[in-house]
């Protein structure tokens, strides 16, 4: 399994002494998604995580940087940070502790997805609501439709503690992006934070449009076979049309603009 990260479009500021200039890189984005989980209104007081992968280093077990347990999304910075194997354990000097049963379940597709460089898991009103519906997410609106094929569903088994629920996580979330924790809320994972980040952008929506149409009356319109699977196709060249950036880069960085939130400031914070 290839677990290199690619490179993140972070500017390069100067890395803190002691600190790979790609972990800081990487640092700084994290801790700017964190920042915009919080605008959009994503977090869930201190509780709920967003992981990425740090690059392999030879010889050594892959880490991760995860928020420190305690703080509000509104509070996470570069420097703050926690890095942690996959266990969950500290592995370099942090004053904050981590919360290891809220790694659970990023620790078991960090493990078993190589694609799966960052993962992101939510607890919003629309996320959970669809979530607590019989069918989940289904494929007829806009955004759903979009992640057509990407959308798996795992059963409930009360809180996510134990590691012996971690086989079952990954075998309802196969090979797809987006998993319905049935319940419970919402997970994306990708290849990097702008590319989870989208997918979570496009599962927030779907589950609030899907939310919206349902407290109306009447059928909702089916979208047909034939549409559903030309949307990957379509997926694809839109991505394409964009240019060279990474899959959500440039939503990603848009938001990041609209909510005032810098790489400057978080480098400095």
């Amino acid at each position: 399994m290839d677990f290199t990260h690619p490179n993140t479009l972070a500017p390069a500021y100067p890395a803190p002494e002691g600190l790979a200039q790609d972990e800081w890189a990487l640092r700084l984005e994290l801790a700017a998604c964190y920042r915009l989980f919080d605008w959009l209104g994503w977090a869930e007081s201190i509780y709920n995580h967003i992981t990425v992968r740090l690059p392999d280093v030879e010889g050594q077990s892959p880490t991760f940087l995860i928020n420190p347990y305690g703080l509000h999304y509104a509070e996470v910075t570069a420097a703050n940070l926690v890095k942690v194997d996959v266990e969950a354990n500290k592995v370099s000097e942090s004053p904050w502790p981590v919360n290891p049963a809220g790694f659970v379940i990023h620790s078991a597709i960090h493990s078993a997805r190589p694609d799966a460089h960052c993962v992101m898991h939510t607890h919003t009103t629309a996320g959970m609501a669809v979530a607590c519906k019989h069918d989940g997410l289904r494929s007829d609106n806009f955004y759903s439709a979009n992640l057509h094929g990407l959308v798996a569903h795992h059963d409930f088994e009360g809180v996510t503690t134990s590691a012996d629920e971690q086989p079952r996580l990954v075998a309802s979330l196969g090979d797809c992006e987006v998993l319905v924790l049935r319940s419970h809320g919402l997970l994306t994972l990708g290849p990097h934070i702008p590319g989870a980040f989208a997918r979570m952008w496009s599962t927030q929506r779907a589950c609030e449009v899907q939310m919206a149409a349902d407290s109306m009356q009447g059928p909702n319109r089916v979208v047909p076979d034939s549409v559903l699977a030309a949307m990957p196709i379509q997926m694809k060249a839109m991505t394409q049309a964009a240019g060279g950036t990474r899959r959500g880069e440039l939503p990603f960085l848009a938001l990041l603009r609209r909510a005032g939130i810098t790489y400057e400031a978080l480098a400095q914070a």
